[in-house]
């Protein structure tokens, strides 16, 4: 027979609880994965900025400088030649008597939008009002007033550029290629192996990620229809190597100001690869390997009972991945601690 002393109230024994894992809810949503691809982080546009033949350079913009409507992209001879935005280059003398065109209704649009002709009716004729507010820029600009515009009196371009390449000198002659430029819209170019293509559909939506561990997002705006391929060898036959060929694919940004004050930079971009809607997900380490190389989940009950119910994963999206199985919206499985 054996005593037990009491010293203050007895009570029975309690059985200690086995510990028990975290549980998330098994949940219904759109999961995709990603093909990801290096890409270069830019400016859209390469443009040639030629002199106008005659006299010489005495002013040059920068590296870098962006130059706006009416801005002076050069200086000849002392005298601007300033930006205008078209799309194409003047290639007459725009003065009274000239015939209809697209490049007089350009220049109206320019001046009318620069504030000197507001009561300018923009069209493809040139008008005694046409005349008048070219003379009223010639003034502001502080070179001749004639009322006629020359070809090599100003640059035209579809936009804003960007100075990337300066080719003249000061003092040099205003002939050839001046400075060469670029737009200043953001851009990402991919080079995407051809057996990828099919990712790449204009206006599709991609994930940037950009050097220093942020991302941002962008849509396809072109994708190239010429693959090329590098090779080493110059004797490398025909078919040699394609299987590195690429196509090149152009990506804007949806916002430019993600990338910062970095001109250029590589990037990552993530490409939707496949795409599954309204399927169950769970965390991806809430699955168990089985020894028969099959998964499992651990579904808790009402009464805290655990199931293991086979499942079969489909798309891995980040932290998430896809399940079918014996399962429901909302049910309870273990997530072990990592």
């Amino acid at each position: 027979m054996v005593a037990v002393l009491c010293l203050g109230a007895c009570s029975a024994p309690v059985a200690e609880k086995p510990a028990m894992l975290p549980t998330v809810s098994v949940q219904r949503t759109d999961l995709s994965s990603a093909t990801r691809v290096d890409g270069t982080l830019g400016y859209a546009g390469v443009f040639t900025v030629l002199g106008p033949g005659a006299g010489r350079i005495t002013w040059l913009p920068g590296l870098g400088d962006v130059i706006g409507r009416g801005r002076a992209v050069f200086r000849v001879d002392g005298r601007v030649v300033p930006l205008l935005f078209g799309g194409a280059p003047f290639f007459r003398t725009l003065s009274s008597g000239v015939s209809r065109g697209s490049d007089v209704k350009a220049l109206e649009q320019n001046l009318k939008i620069m504030g000197y002709g507001p009561r300018l009716t923009v069209d493809t004729r040139f008008t005694p009002a046409t005349r008048t507010a070219i003379r009223r820029w010639q003034r502001a600009l502080g070179v001749p007033v004639t009322g006629t515009v020359q070809p090599g009196d100003v640059v035209v371009m579809p936009g804003p550029i960007r100075i990337t390449a300066v080719e003249a000198v000061p003092g040099g002659p205003a002939a050839g290629t001046v400075l060469t430029a670029s737009g200043t819209g953001r851009q990402v170019t991919v080079k995407l192996p051809v057996a990828s293509q099919r990712l790449a559909v204009p206006g599709a939506r991609v994930t940037v990620e950009l050097p220093g561990g942020t991302s941002t997002t962008g849509r396809v705006t072109e994708v190239g229809t010429v693959a090329t391929a590098e090779r080493t060898d110059a004797r490398a036959q025909t078919g040699v190597g394609t299987e590195s060929a690429t196509i090149t694919v152009l990506i804007g940004l949806d916002r430019p100001s993600d990338a910062g004050r970095l001109d250029g930079a590589p990037v990552t971009v993530a490409f939707t690869s496949d795409e599954h809607r309204g399927v169950f997900a769970v965390p991806v380490n809430a699955l168990l390997a089985t020894a028969d190389r099959t998964y499992t989940v651990n579904v808790v009950g009402a009464g805290g009972t655990v199931t293991a119910v086979p499942v079969t994963p489909g798309v891995f999206d980040g932290d998430l991945v896809e399940v079918a199985g014996a399962l429901t919206e909302g049910a309870k499985v273990q997530v072990p601690v990592s």
